[in-house]
Formats: C-alpha cells, structure tokens, sequence
C-alpha cells in the first residue's frame, strides 16, 4: 500500500506562512544542494495531492515555470481536493470532492509510488487531523516567525512522532522526516 507523505517547509517556531501567507521567507534559505534534496522528493511521488488553494496558486505557476522543479510538478499526476472546484486544467490534474478520509484511503491502494501532499495549511492540517498522513517530511527553516499560520492546529489528540532521518544543509536548513507512533 502506498503511504501519504506530507512534505512541508515550516519555521523554526512551526509556522508554515506568516498571518498575511507570504512564503518569500523560505526562498532565502534555497542552495543547489537543497534544491536538489527537494526535486528529488518531488520524483519519489507517484501522485501529488493538494488543496484548492495550493492548486490554483501551483497551477497558475508551473506550466509556464523553467525551474527545475517544474518536470516533475507538471509531468506527475495531481490530485486536488475541493468542495468548490468543479474541473482542473492543469496537466495531469483531476479534482475530488468527496470525503477525504475515504479518497484518500482509495489512492494509498492504487499501485504506484507514494502519494505526496503539498499544502496549503488547511489542507494539511485536515490530512493531520484524520491521521491521514504516514510520514512527515518536514523542511525547518532557520528562523523564527513569533507567529502565522501553525503546521498543527485542532489535533483531537497529541501526535507522537519517531525520527526516522535527518539531514542538515549549508544554508542551516534541517530536513526531518518522522512517522507517527501507531498505538498498540
């Protein structure tokens, strides 16, 4: 079975946006080698999942986009998750407006390689909240926000995490990657 791999660049205070969502905070940190790290990631996916909002701001960015990480964000099959969005243009889009818990187990039991989930904060809050996500890829910048739009918020419990791989940058980026502890 596939497993939902949630890959999300967040502060060192845990923040994912500023109050206003601007990201230009996370660019400063970008080098060749991290570049590389996430490009890489991009094509370890099989399916990338996403919320409306992430949808139309990605989908109005990389068809036209020469970055590097535009290949696999254009060529990979997305899936976009809204209640409101009625058909996607973007390359290998389509849009579910189903329930989320029951989409999301359907897509883990399609063949293939691992799903990965993009933000918004929303989005990802709501695969966390429905314990939906099997892994954490998480991108810790070297600063600290005092405040925005939380990774984690309205968890009906607490979500206890083991490490399973750390990696630390030139430019001071720390990507972790954790799983969540099953309960016995």
């Amino acid at each position: 079975m596939r497993k939902v791999v949630l890959k999300m660049d967040v502060s060192l205070d845990g923040f994912v946006a500023t109050p206003d969502r601007k990201l230009d905070w996370i660019f400063r940190d970008f080098d060749e080698e991290l570049k590389k790290c996430i490009v890489g990631m991009l094509w370890q996916a099989g399916t990338h999942i996403m919320g409306r909002v992430t949808y139309d701001a990605m989908a109005a960015h990389w068809p036209s986009s020469t970055e590097v990480f535009a290949p696999p964000m254009n060529e990979i099959p997305k899936v976009v998750f809204s209640k409101t969005l009625k058909e996607a243009n973007w390359n290998n889009s389509r849009v579910v407006n189903g329930d989320l818990a029951e989409a999301i187990s359907r897509l883990k039991q399609q063949p293939g390689k691992d799903i990965l989930a993009h933000g918004g904060t929303g989005f990802a809050q709501a695969l966390s909240r429905l314990g939906l996500i099997d892994e954490y890829r998480l991108i810790i910048h070297p600063i600290a926000l005092g405040n925005g739009l939380p990774l984690f918020k309205d968890l009906p419990s607490a979500i206890r995490l083991t490490l399973l791989e750390t990696r630390v940058f030139n430019t001071g980026v720390a990507l972790h990657v954790y799983q969540p502890v099953t309960s016995e």
